[in-house]
């Protein structure tokens, strides 16, 4: 799909004819740079943003300022989910971790739109039951999987909302998102590439092997994909 056309979002692309004309005009194109920080933890949310050729992280942020992956957001969904669920915050922080662009609604709007129940409204509920599934297997996998196994689900996640087989990414930005050691992610990447997984080199990773990394990682990926999978439209269908 083109990244230009907002339908490359499968939310959007999933919105019956007469929803998207009401919605068209009040998306807006933004621009979403390596390290943005669409909003922090305990602040009010001004939008919801729908990733087209972005990747967005949600972080939970803990006193101390040390911070672990909860859930990633790219072209399948949306982020500030805490808006149309009521809660206007949240405690977690969304940074854009593989730059891109997207469309965004202002908070008013996507509550309004929200509230009309019908297919707006169950859409965005299936999105969301999708979401909580991977924020609850990524803290299982977190708590019992190799930092290996949780590198290929990262990647794995991160490639189906990517067009390519390369992702940009810092050792650093890795490890926050992983909530680990930069040492760790470096022995964890040298590892994938020594096997012949990836290839790694000053915050650049392409994937060699896609087949060998679904063998090598846990069952957590299969289970989030399903998940999304059962829950969302299929993107080839619309």
């Amino acid at each position: 799909m083109n990244a230009a056309d907002p339908k490359s979002n499968r939310l959007l692309a999933a919105l019956p004819e007469a929803d998207w004309l009401r919605w068209q005009p009040l998306l807006e194109w933004v621009d979403l740079p390596l390290g943005e920080v669409l909003y922090e933890s305990g602040r009010t949310l001004s939008h919801v943003y729908f990733p087209t050729s972005a990747i967005v992280s949600l972080l939970y942020v803990m006193e101390n300022g040390a911070s672990a992956e909860i859930a990633v957001v790219g072209n399948e969904g949306v982020v500030g989910i805490s808006l149309f669920m009521g809660g206007e915050s949240t405690p977690s922080r969304a940074v854009v971790q593989s730059a891109g662009k997207g469309v965004r609604m202002r908070a008013q709007t996507i509550k309004e739109e929200f509230n009309r129940a019908g297919p707006v409204m169950h859409l965005l509920l299936r999105y969301t039951q999708a979401l909580i599934t991977q924020m609850a297997q990524t803290a299982v996998c977190n708590r019992h999987h190799t930092l290996d196994q949780q590198l290929c689900r990262w990647l794995l996640l991160s490639l189906d909302r990517l067009q390519g087989s390369e992702l940009t990414m810092t050792q650093e930005l890795i490890a926050n998102m992983l909530g680990v050691r930069r040492e760790g992610v470096t022995e964890a990447a040298l590892k994938l590439q020594k096997i012949g997984l990836i290839r790694y080199a000053r915050g650049h990773i392409h994937v060699l092997d896609r087949a060998g990394l679904e063998a090598r990682t846990c069952e957590c990926y299969a289970v989030v994909k399903k998940e999304y999978d059962r829950l969302l439209p299929d993107r080839t269908a619309t």
